[in-house]
């Protein structure tokens, strides 16, 4: 430990300045965290405030994470308007609903309008109706009208996530008149890319890039610069399409609209960025039969009770899998190397299997996978699994002639491992398929089936082979 370790916080520094944050690998060091923690135990609020100034959000979030629970609250209560509540967005949702619980209305409510509109909405969008209605009515009436409106849009779309800060301007304006609004505003967003161009009613006209508006000069009128077919979306549209048309049209910005065509807001890229991050966890949670809302920070119970009713279903299929089993008892009894050699074919079915759902369900996601392309994918699938196949069938069918001296095993076994990726690779891509067509999602349905399908095919087809081969009753 650093001979600074020992030196304690005070009023006249920030606590950064004995004790580095992070380490090399750019993690929190143990030591900052004590340190906090010591001055939270102390209330040395000067201290704390000074350190908390210096932080980035994301930064003062990591911390509220590594945190004791107690101290959370207290490190909020003891910084109080120098503590940044954006940082609590980049906590997990469990971590941010117990920091809420315990803080007054009128604290939350004090933080909440230091925050930007699409901030200030994600973090009251976990919390129940009557403690958002508790804080909002804290609030000025027309900060409070504009949450409102923002949390009655459905979940994830376009008008949960948009930002109600920007500028609009009349379209009979010319480039030194918009300039000199936007010099004159006191209230202009934190960030922005674009100036957005209204008629008298809000109806959207079309868009100004910032650089364009720059280079032209003050007499021009803003109707000669305006890009009236500006990609830009519905308040209802899905976050996840909003952020595919950025990833697919570089956007850096785009103006929301609601269902009269009236600018209602506007989402930008760091807004999409997190939309993005959110939809690659729910899938990769999906894909491992955990629910989309666990968290590290949830308790064992929580977790267990949200894996419970999976883990059910799994075991409903392995019965379905072993049932097949049953069918071969007295071919089993009477060559052991079945037994022992069936799993290996189920096996590698299953993983072959779970490549080619993991292909299916992100090209599903990112729409790179559709009608137009669906048979000539399904083919390549098909072939990929043959052509390993055989290559497998003849390593395996060595292995196993090798391990238990009998040569027609070999053969038995080769086959029923082509059979197996074979079939695994169609499930893998046909399953998932399936499940888009019926409104299911794949991330979440396609891999219990797609186990159980390799699983029955795998001991089926070694069983039913072996039985035929070796003349088994």
């Amino acid at each position: 430990m650093d001979e600074h370790m020992d030196v304690a916080p005070s009023a006249s520094g920030s606590v950064l300045d004995h004790v580095p944050m992070r380490n090399e690998d750019g993690e929190i060091r143990h030591e900052f965290v004590e340190e906090i923690a010591r001055a939270i135990e102390a209330g040395d609020s000067s201290a704390l405030r000074a350190c908390v100034a210096e932080l980035h959000e994301a930064d003062l979030g990591d911390l509220i994470g590594a945190l004791d629970p107690d101290d959370r609250v207290r490190l909020v209560e003891l910084t109080g308007r120098d503590f940044d509540f954006s940082a609590l967005n980049e906590v997990d949702e469990t971590v941010r609903e117990e920091i809420l619980e315990e803080l007054p209305p009128e604290t939350v409510a004090e933080g909440v309008r230091e925050l930007e509109s699409d901030d200030a909405v994600e973090l009251l969008e976990t919390l129940d109706a009557e403690e958002q209605e508790e804080i909002l009515e804290k609030l000025p009436l027309k900060e409070r009208v504009a949450l409102e409106r923002s949390l009655l849009y459905p979940e994830n779309s376009a008008g949960r996530r948009m930002q109600t800060e920007f500028i609009a301007v009349p379209q009979d304006f010319t480039v030194g008149q918009a300039i000199d609004y936007m010099r004159e505003t006191p209230d202009l967003p934190d960030r922005f890319y674009e100036i957005y161009v209204v008629d008298k009613d809000q109806h959207w006209q079309g868009a100004v890039p910032l650089d364009v508006l720059l280079r032209t000069r003050r007499p021009v009128a803003l109707t000669e610069l305006t890009d009236e077919d500006r990609r830009r979306v519905s308040v209802l549209e899905d976050q996840e399409e909003v952020a595919r048309m950025f990833g697919k049209y570089n956007l850096v910005a785009a103006p929301v609209l609601d269902t009269q065509d009236r600018l209602v807001g506007v989402i930008t890229v760091d807004d999409v960025v997190d939309v993005i991050e959110e939809e690659a966890d729910e899938d990769l949670k999906a894909l491992g039969g955990v629910t989309s809302d666990e968290e590290l920070s949830d308790t064992f119970l929580t977790i267990a009770r949200g894996r419970f009713n999976w883990l059910l279903v799994n075991l409903a299929t392995a019965f379905l899998a072993s049932s097949v089993l049953g069918l071969f008892e007295g071919q089993l009894e009477k060559m052991v190397a079945l037994a022992v050699l069936a799993p290996i074919v189920a096996s590698q079915g299953g993983n072959a299997a779970t490549q080619t759902m993991t292909v299916a369900v992100r090209a599903l996601a990112t729409r790179e996978l559709g009608s137009s392309n669906a048979w000539r994918v399904v083919l390549r699938e098909t072939l990929v699994g043959l052509v390993n196949g055989l290559a497998f069938a003849v390593i395996t069918g060595i292995a196993a002639v090798a391990w238990f001296k009998i040569p027609g095993l070999g053969i038995v076994i080769g086959l029923a491992i082509i059979c197996n990726l074979v079939a695994g690779a169609l499930g893998g891509i046909l399953i998932p398929m399936a499940l888009e067509r019926v409104r299911a999602d794949p991330a979440v349905a396609s891999g219990t089936f797609v186990t159980t399908v390799t699983d029955v095919v795998g001991f089926f087809s070694f069983l039913g082979i072996a039985t035929l081969w070796f003349g088994l009753r």
